[in-house]
């Protein structure tokens, strides 16, 4: 009697854990349902290709607009188009492109901010929203603009040093998503993006598309037609001696430090020296030194 319940309870147990199995390979063929995403919790979100989902950020890592010097045209400029969507006028996709270090992507978040500012103390708007993608994502990025299409808010989908190398064809992902399709882009919608590129795409992948093509014009051309997506062109170079103790200059005045740049324009001159370069992240990296040592937090 008792081998008989021994047998009885090993092939139940035997078909529990075949029934767990089976559960866990539905589990993982069935399809996951978006999470809605809830876009009053934050006036930023950065997307997840995986959850399908943009997740709010509580507090953005950003510096004041005010702070931000040596690149007074690129400034305005992006802030006026910024300002005209956020108002809801005819406002271009914007490619911020150059330079490393010069304040790209601080560009794009502090306007952000700043817009904000404005329109809400103005006009009683619903805050801009700036979205950021991630590089690797930007095949998903059709279904983000599907969420996005579906709000009454305005949004800036944001992403930071794309570019592309040899061989990656998901630039044609981009170019359809910008132009999108039938439907066209989101009215609510617009698309910044930085890079180190002017034409997102490196030489060395023009020049072998222009010498395996049979028609090696039409070839370059598709590939310059992806940055023709964006209207706004706004190019950041290195800056000069000055504008770069006019910077940490401004950083000083603006974290309220009791120091003139002349009592440290050569500690300053020597740690770009020894960067091999002369940039916004650099002086602001020289800030950051200068803070600890006398004893201060940023």
């Amino acid at each position: 009697m008792n081998v008989h319940n021994n047998d009885t309870l090993a092939a139940l147990n035997a078909i529990e854990a075949r029934i767990g199995q089976l559960t866990d390979i539905v589990a993982r063929l069935t399809p996951q349902l978006p999470l809605e995403t809830n876009w009053a919790a934050s006036d930023a979100f950065t997307f997840d290709a995986d959850l399908k989902q943009a997740l709010p950020i509580r507090k953005v890592n950003r510096v004041d607009l005010n702070v931000l010097c040596a690149i007074d045209y690129n400034k305005q400029q992006l802030l006026d188009n910024t300002l005209r969507f956020a108002n809801g006028y005819a406002a271009n996709n914007a490619l911020l492109w150059g330079a490393k270090g010069m304040g790209k992507s601080s560009l794009v978040k502090a306007v952000h901010a700043h817009v904000n500012r404005i329109t809400t103390e103005e006009n009683n708007k619903y805050p801009l929203k700036l979205v950021e993608i991630h590089r690797e994502d930007i095949s998903a990025l059709p279904y983000l603009l599907s969420l996005i299409r579906q709000s009454d808010q305005r949004f800036i989908v944001y992403c930071d040093d794309l570019s592309f190398d040899d061989g990656d064809s998901t630039y044609k992902s981009l170019k359809s998503a910008l132009d999108g399709g039938l439907e066209g882009r989101p009215e609510n919608t617009l698309f910044y993006a930085s890079s180190n590129r002017r034409h997102l795409l490196p030489r060395q992948m023009m020049e072998n598309e222009r010498s395996t093509a049979i028609n090696p014009a039409d070839s370059v051309n598709e590939k310059l037609s992806l940055a023709d997506r964006f209207g706004l062109w706004l190019g950041f170079h290195n800056c000069t001696q000055d504008e770069y103790l006019d910077i940490i200059k401004s950083y000083l005045d603006f974290y309220g430090f009791k120091i003139r740049i002349e009592d440290v324009r050569q500690e300053a001159l020597a740690w770009a020296t020894t960067r091999g370069a002369r940039s916004g992240r650099v002086a602001y990296q020289f800030l950051q030194d200068l803070a600890g040592r006398h004893k201060r937090s940023l």
